[in-house]
């Protein structure tokens, strides 16, 4: 769940009565210089050993999109680390997290500017290890792990400019995948809501039959396949990229080529609107008028129905994406914690930034009725908030579903750039459209995807 979706103003300022805990950080700083990324910073601050040094001094925060909205409950946990830490203090700055945030990040920390603790994703955190501008954290606290759920804290793993790979955030926050459904467009179409199916070729076969009672009037699911492609291909276990990820290796699966047949023969069956094959709407506003019979897999979702369309949320229950190959349900890599290896108070930012992910304070803000988001310490997920469940309502249903998922959720998924989705999402909608086999457009997708892998190199 990407931070900028995150959406309307805090209430509750939990978080200035949380226990403020430092990460252990004593001793005395090392002194001397060394390097980061080009910028000159206290040899503690890089290399083996941990970070030792007093919590003190000033630090910057950097957030994505969040301070609008959630000003109150970030100011309460930074008042809670200042009180807990006499001498110190934290500017907090939110930048507005737009598409060349990964690249203006990278000028700031190459002008030795980065902030102290900053909020980022994969790709930012990937181009900012190999550039050398992040501390180590599991290095400079080897007990940094333990809050986090084991698949999560290694999705932190990057690799440096050696090709070491070094963990270099601390897991954040995260979203999830269920099952929403119509329970009574299933029923018409004689599929049992009560038993959702362990296979995504299960899920089309019920498709299927939901484009036969529907006959036009009402639909299964939407058609562009941009919204499936790579998440179906990752949970069927199909390897999409090799190793290296320099080249496609999806069309030497037969179950891709299976899978692209399914979607051609669903769409002419008219399982999904047919002016939705190129669009970029999700089921939201069709799902709420009754018209499509599966809804978003985003459990935020399930929270939209309930506040937008009460009548269909009356008939929505939700269950279990399926599972697949994979044998678990997949998660996307979360967002992430940094500390900057050229701060110049590191141990204070690795302080923060520990206390800023702790399981208290990641309930705390997963607690607020106005975002749907989840956490990703072990404690948090086992938190009443997450694991009661009232009476049959759909999002608390889904609320706990999620959570039980998360503790054991694989964290692998596929990571492609845009214009390689975009390639293979195109010859996948040629053979919806009868215009290609479904194997050619595997193999020319395949192709097309391998050009530009190696134009990236």
């Amino acid at each position: 769940m990407r931070a900028k979706r995150l959406t309307r103003t805090l209430t509750c300022i939990a978080a200035l009565s949380l226990a403020a805990t430092g990460c252990g950080l004593s001793g005395g700083s090392d002194s001397g210089d060394s390097t980061a990324g080009g910028c000159k910073v206290d040899k503690g601050n890089v290399g083996s050993g941990k970070l030792t040094g007093d919590v003190k001094g000033d630090i910057t925060f950097q957030t994505t999109n969040l301070k609008k909205d959630f000003g109150n409950f970030f100011n309460g946990v930074i008042a809670a680390f200042e009180k807990a830490h006499p001498g110190t203090k934290v500017k907090w700055i939110d930048d507005p997290g737009d598409n060349t945030f990964t690249s203006r990040t990278v000028a700031d920390a190459q002008a030795c500017t980065l902030a102290d603790v900053i909020n980022v994703n994969a790709p930012t955190a990937t181009a900012l290890t190999k550039a050398g501008y992040l501390l180590d954290v599991g290095t400079k606290d080897p007990d940094a792990s333990k809050p986090f759920v084991p698949s999560f804290w290694k999705s932190g793993t990057f690799k440096d400019a050696s090709g070491k790979s070094i963990h270099t955030v601390l897991p954040w926050y995260t979203g999830g995948v269920v099952l929403t459904y119509n329970k009574d467009l299933l029923e018409k179409a004689g599929v049992d809501p009560a038993k959702p199916p362990t296979t995504l070729f299960g899920l089309f076969a019920d498709y299927e039959k939901v484009a036969k009672a529907g006959d036009g009037k009402f639909y299964a699911t939407m058609a562009n396949p941009i919204w499936r492609i790579p998440a179906d291909f990752d949970q069927m276990g199909i390897k999409v990229l090799s190793s290296d990820g320099k080249s496609a290796v999806f069309a030497d699966d037969p179950r891709t080529t299976q899978w692209v047949a399914w979607m051609a023969k669903l769409y002419k069956a008219g399982a999904m609107p047919k002016d939705s094959l190129s669009s970029s709407n999700d089921p939201s506003t069709l799902y709420s008028q009754g018209k499509v019979a599966y809804g978003s897999t985003n459990p935020s979702f399930v929270r939209f129905v309930k506040q937008n369309s009460p009548s269909i949320y009356d008939k929505t229950a939700v269950g279990q994406q399926p599972y697949d190959a994979l044998g678990r349900a997949s998660a996307g890599a979360p967002q992430y914690i940094s500390v900057a290896a050229t701060s110049k108070n590191a141990p204070t930012a690795l302080s923060f930034a520990e206390f800023l992910t702790n399981a208290e304070n990641q309930t705390a803000w997963c607690k607020d009725p106005a975002v749907v988001i989840f956490p990703t310490t072990t404690e948090s997920l086992s938190d009443p908030f997450f694991q009661n469940v009232t009476g049959s309502d759909p999002f608390s249903q889904a609320r706990k579903l999620v959570a039980d998922q998360l503790k054991t959720a694989s964290t692998n998924q596929t990571n492609l750039s845009p214009a390689v989705q975009n390639a293979i999402v195109s010859q996948v909608q040629l053979a919806m459209q009868g215009k290609k086999s479904a194997a050619d457009a595997v193999k020319d997708a395949q192709e097309k995807a391998n050009e530009l892998l190696k134009q990236a190199g």
